[in-house]
Protein backbone atom coordinates (compact mmCIF):
# COMPACT_ATOMS: atom_id res chain seq x y z
CA UNK A 1 0.00 0.00 0.00
CA UNK A 2 1.16 3.60 -0.90
CA UNK A 3 2.46 5.74 1.71
CA UNK A 4 3.85 9.16 2.84
CA UNK A 5 6.03 10.45 5.46
CA UNK A 6 5.44 12.79 7.66
CA UNK A 7 7.58 14.50 10.09
CA UNK A 8 9.44 10.75 10.35
CA UNK A 9 6.37 9.09 10.30
CA UNK A 10 5.07 6.66 7.86
CA UNK A 11 0.94 7.04 7.15
CA UNK A 12 -0.63 4.91 4.62
CA UNK A 13 -2.78 6.22 1.69
CA UNK A 14 -5.44 4.79 2.36
CA UNK A 15 -9.60 5.32 2.16
CA UNK A 16 -11.79 3.53 4.58
CA UNK A 17 -13.11 1.05 2.04
CA UNK A 18 -9.62 0.19 1.14
CA UNK A 19 -8.84 -0.07 4.95
CA UNK A 20 -11.41 -2.37 5.54
CA UNK A 21 -10.70 -4.84 2.81
CA UNK A 22 -6.95 -4.61 3.68
CA UNK A 23 -8.03 -5.74 7.66
CA UNK A 24 -10.31 -8.53 6.52
CA UNK A 25 -7.06 -9.67 4.55
CA UNK A 26 -5.06 -9.28 7.98
CA UNK A 27 -8.46 -11.62 9.56
CA UNK A 28 -7.96 -14.06 6.92
CA UNK A 29 -3.82 -14.77 7.22
CA UNK A 30 -4.29 -15.05 10.92
CA UNK A 31 -2.08 -13.87 13.57
CA UNK A 32 -0.25 -11.05 14.10
CA UNK A 33 -0.95 -7.70 12.53
CA UNK A 34 -0.80 -3.89 14.19
CA UNK A 35 -2.89 -1.52 13.16
CA UNK A 36 -2.12 2.53 14.65
CA UNK A 37 -4.39 5.56 13.83
CA UNK A 38 -1.82 8.18 13.41
CA UNK A 39 -2.80 11.91 14.05
CA UNK A 40 -0.65 15.08 14.46
CA UNK A 41 -0.48 14.21 18.36
CA UNK A 42 0.78 10.92 17.64
CA UNK A 43 3.19 12.43 15.02
CA UNK A 44 5.17 14.80 17.92
CA UNK A 45 5.06 12.57 20.64
CA UNK A 46 6.89 10.21 17.91
CA UNK A 47 9.31 12.76 17.50
CA UNK A 48 10.77 12.79 20.85
CA UNK A 49 9.99 8.61 22.04
CA UNK A 50 12.08 6.28 19.36
CA UNK A 51 10.22 3.32 20.61
CA UNK A 52 6.61 4.87 19.92
CA UNK A 53 8.05 6.13 16.46
CA UNK A 54 9.40 3.03 15.58
CA UNK A 55 6.33 1.17 16.21
CA UNK A 56 3.96 3.31 14.04
CA UNK A 57 6.50 2.99 11.43
CA UNK A 58 6.53 -0.50 11.54
CA UNK A 59 2.60 -1.51 11.79
CA UNK A 60 0.80 -3.49 9.03
CA UNK A 61 -1.59 -0.40 8.60
CA UNK A 62 -0.92 2.92 9.32
CA UNK A 63 -4.22 4.95 9.65
CA UNK A 64 -4.35 9.08 8.58
CA UNK A 65 -6.76 9.54 11.85
CA UNK A 66 -6.41 13.45 11.57
CA UNK A 67 -7.38 16.29 9.12
CA UNK A 68 -3.92 17.45 10.16
CA UNK A 69 -2.54 14.75 8.61
CA UNK A 70 -4.42 15.37 5.38
CA UNK A 71 -3.30 18.86 4.90
CA UNK A 72 0.50 18.01 6.02
CA UNK A 73 0.59 15.26 3.52
CA UNK A 74 -0.87 18.05 0.59
CA UNK A 75 1.82 20.62 1.83
CA UNK A 76 4.52 17.64 1.61
CA UNK A 77 3.78 15.49 -1.24
CA UNK A 78 0.56 16.74 -3.58
CA UNK A 79 -2.69 16.86 -3.75
CA UNK A 80 -4.49 13.27 -2.55
CA UNK A 81 -1.30 12.25 -1.13
CA UNK A 82 -3.82 10.93 1.48
CA UNK A 83 -6.72 10.75 0.09
CA UNK A 84 -9.27 11.11 3.11
CA UNK A 85 -9.00 10.95 6.82
CA UNK A 86 -10.01 7.63 8.36
CA UNK A 87 -11.11 8.15 12.19
CA UNK A 88 -10.42 5.51 14.26
CA UNK A 89 -13.77 5.36 15.97
CA UNK A 90 -15.39 5.03 12.54
CA UNK A 91 -13.21 2.03 11.52
CA UNK A 92 -14.39 0.65 15.33
CA UNK A 93 -18.34 1.16 14.18
CA UNK A 94 -17.19 -0.20 10.39
CA UNK A 95 -15.56 -3.19 11.60
CA UNK A 96 -18.73 -4.33 13.90
CA UNK A 97 -20.98 -3.33 11.57
CA UNK A 98 -18.83 -5.76 8.72
CA UNK A 99 -18.21 -8.71 11.54
CA UNK A 100 -21.55 -9.46 12.21
CA UNK A 101 -21.84 -10.52 9.05
CA UNK A 102 -18.46 -11.89 8.38
CA UNK A 103 -19.16 -13.48 11.80
CA UNK A 104 -15.96 -11.64 13.15
CA UNK A 105 -14.92 -11.74 16.84
CA UNK A 106 -14.20 -8.87 19.10
CA UNK A 107 -12.37 -8.43 21.99
CA UNK A 108 -12.52 -4.84 23.75
CA UNK A 109 -9.72 -3.95 25.80
CA UNK A 110 -9.21 -0.89 28.29
CA UNK A 111 -10.55 2.79 29.02
CA UNK A 112 -12.19 3.05 32.39
CA UNK A 113 -14.17 0.49 34.48
CA UNK A 114 -17.13 -0.75 32.72
CA UNK A 115 -17.14 1.44 29.61
CA UNK A 116 -15.88 -1.21 27.37
CA UNK A 117 -18.84 -3.22 28.27
CA UNK A 118 -21.23 -0.48 27.12
CA UNK A 119 -19.25 0.27 24.13
CA UNK A 120 -19.99 -3.04 23.41
CA UNK A 121 -23.78 -3.19 24.35
CA UNK A 122 -24.10 -0.30 22.25
CA UNK A 123 -22.14 -2.34 19.33
CA UNK A 124 -24.29 -5.37 19.54
CA UNK A 125 -27.34 -3.11 19.60
CA UNK A 126 -26.53 -1.52 16.26
CA UNK A 127 -25.08 -4.65 14.73
CA UNK A 128 -26.97 -7.16 15.32
CA UNK A 129 -24.96 -10.86 15.32
CA UNK A 130 -22.00 -9.18 16.35
CA UNK A 131 -19.46 -10.98 18.51
CA UNK A 132 -18.36 -9.26 21.57
CA UNK A 133 -16.35 -12.24 23.02
CA UNK A 134 -14.96 -10.18 25.88
CA UNK A 135 -14.19 -6.62 27.47
CA UNK A 136 -12.18 -6.00 30.14
CA UNK A 137 -10.23 -2.65 31.56
CA UNK A 138 -7.15 -3.72 33.21
CA UNK A 139 -4.01 -1.32 32.12
CA UNK A 140 -0.97 -1.40 29.96
CA UNK A 141 1.33 -1.93 33.22
CA UNK A 142 3.58 -4.76 32.30
CA UNK A 143 2.20 -6.22 35.85
CA UNK A 144 -1.08 -7.18 34.58
CA UNK A 145 0.21 -8.13 31.12
CA UNK A 146 0.19 -12.39 31.84
CA UNK A 147 -3.52 -12.02 33.12
CA UNK A 148 -4.53 -9.94 30.58
CA UNK A 149 -3.31 -12.14 27.48
CA UNK A 150 -4.55 -15.16 28.76
CA UNK A 151 -7.79 -13.67 29.24
CA UNK A 152 -7.78 -12.89 25.43
CA UNK A 153 -6.05 -15.79 24.22
CA UNK A 154 -8.83 -18.09 25.76
CA UNK A 155 -11.44 -15.58 24.14
CA UNK A 156 -10.27 -16.77 20.66
CA UNK A 157 -11.05 -13.01 19.10
CA UNK A 158 -10.48 -11.91 15.48
CA UNK A 159 -9.86 -8.23 16.12
CA UNK A 160 -8.44 -7.04 19.63
CA UNK A 161 -9.27 -3.10 19.94
CA UNK A 162 -7.12 -1.27 22.66
CA UNK A 163 -8.24 1.67 24.22
CA UNK A 164 -5.36 2.81 26.78
CA UNK A 165 -4.82 6.27 24.66
CA UNK A 166 -1.40 6.66 23.03
CA UNK A 167 1.38 5.72 23.21
CA UNK A 168 0.69 3.54 26.01
CA UNK A 169 -1.90 1.21 23.85
CA UNK A 170 0.59 1.20 20.85
CA UNK A 171 3.55 0.19 23.10
CA UNK A 172 1.34 -2.98 24.71
CA UNK A 173 0.27 -4.17 21.16
CA UNK A 174 3.93 -4.13 20.00
CA UNK A 175 5.59 -6.04 23.10
CA UNK A 176 2.85 -8.73 22.72
CA UNK A 177 1.00 -8.67 19.71
CA UNK A 178 3.03 -12.56 19.42
CA UNK A 179 1.93 -13.62 22.48
CA UNK A 180 -1.97 -12.18 21.96
CA UNK A 181 -1.57 -14.65 19.16
CA UNK A 182 -4.68 -12.38 17.37
CA UNK A 183 -5.06 -11.88 13.87
CA UNK A 184 -5.34 -8.51 14.18
CA UNK A 185 -4.86 -5.31 17.28
CA UNK A 186 -5.46 -2.03 16.90
CA UNK A 187 -4.96 0.69 19.55
CA UNK A 188 -8.30 2.69 19.79
CA UNK A 189 -7.92 5.91 22.08
CA UNK A 190 -10.74 7.09 23.17
CA UNK A 191 -13.28 5.22 20.78
CA UNK A 192 -15.09 3.59 23.57
CA UNK A 193 -16.08 6.53 25.12
CA UNK A 194 -17.49 7.69 22.47
CA UNK A 195 -19.43 4.86 21.19
CA UNK A 196 -20.69 4.01 25.23
CA UNK A 197 -21.82 7.65 25.52
CA UNK A 198 -19.51 8.76 27.61
CA UNK A 199 -17.89 11.70 25.54
CA UNK A 200 -20.02 13.32 22.50
CA UNK A 201 -18.44 13.29 19.63
CA UNK A 202 -18.47 16.11 17.50
CA UNK A 203 -21.49 16.89 14.93
CA UNK A 204 -21.07 15.68 11.54
CA UNK A 205 -20.53 19.24 10.22
CA UNK A 206 -17.35 19.56 12.71
CA UNK A 207 -16.21 16.49 11.28
CA UNK A 208 -16.41 17.62 7.95
CA UNK A 209 -15.21 21.27 8.87
CA UNK A 210 -11.77 19.30 10.48
CA UNK A 211 -12.77 20.87 13.94
CA UNK A 212 -13.63 18.07 16.05
CA UNK A 213 -10.33 18.66 17.94
CA UNK A 214 -11.93 22.16 18.91
CA UNK A 215 -15.39 20.24 20.16
CA UNK A 216 -13.01 17.63 22.30
CA UNK A 217 -11.23 20.40 23.83
CA UNK A 218 -14.40 22.19 24.60
CA UNK A 219 -15.56 19.10 26.48
CA UNK A 220 -12.04 18.26 27.77
CA UNK A 221 -10.87 22.13 28.61
CA UNK A 222 -7.97 19.44 30.33
CA UNK A 223 -6.97 18.33 26.73
CA UNK A 224 -5.63 22.14 26.00
CA UNK A 225 -2.10 21.04 26.89
CA UNK A 226 -1.80 18.46 24.47
CA UNK A 227 -3.47 20.45 21.76
CA UNK A 228 -0.12 23.19 21.66
CA UNK A 229 1.48 19.94 19.85
CA UNK A 230 -1.31 21.11 16.87
CA UNK A 231 1.16 24.38 16.62
CA UNK A 232 4.31 23.14 16.73
CA UNK A 233 3.13 20.03 14.28
CA UNK A 234 2.13 22.94 11.73
CA UNK A 235 5.22 25.03 11.83
CA UNK A 236 7.25 22.09 11.61
CA UNK A 237 5.52 20.73 8.38
CA UNK A 238 6.01 23.97 6.54
CA UNK A 239 10.00 23.67 7.88
CA UNK A 240 10.10 20.45 6.12
CA UNK A 241 8.41 21.83 2.93
CA UNK A 242 10.92 24.42 3.03
CA UNK A 243 13.28 22.85 3.66
CA UNK A 244 12.62 19.26 1.87
CA UNK A 245 13.98 17.37 4.99
CA UNK A 246 12.64 16.07 8.24
CA UNK A 247 13.73 18.72 10.75
CA UNK A 248 15.73 17.70 13.52
CA UNK A 249 13.82 17.23 17.28
CA UNK A 250 14.84 20.56 19.10
CA UNK A 251 15.27 21.41 23.02
CA UNK A 252 11.95 22.97 23.18
CA UNK A 253 10.83 19.68 21.95
CA UNK A 254 12.14 17.66 24.72
CA UNK A 255 11.19 20.12 26.80
CA UNK A 256 7.48 19.11 26.32
CA UNK A 257 7.86 15.43 26.46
Amino acid sequence: MKNVEILGVRVHATTMPEALERIAAFVAAGPSHQIVTVNPEFVMTARRNLAFRQVLNQADLSLPDGIGLVWAARLLHGRGALPERVAGVDVVERLAEVGARRGWRLYLLGAAEGVAARAAQALTRRYPGLAVVGTCAGSPTEAEAAGLIARVRAAQPDILLVAYGAPAQDLWIARHRHELQVPVAMGVGGAFDFIAGVTRRAPRWMQKAGLEWLHRLIQQPWRWRRMTALPRFAALVIWQRLSRSSPPISPAEADHA
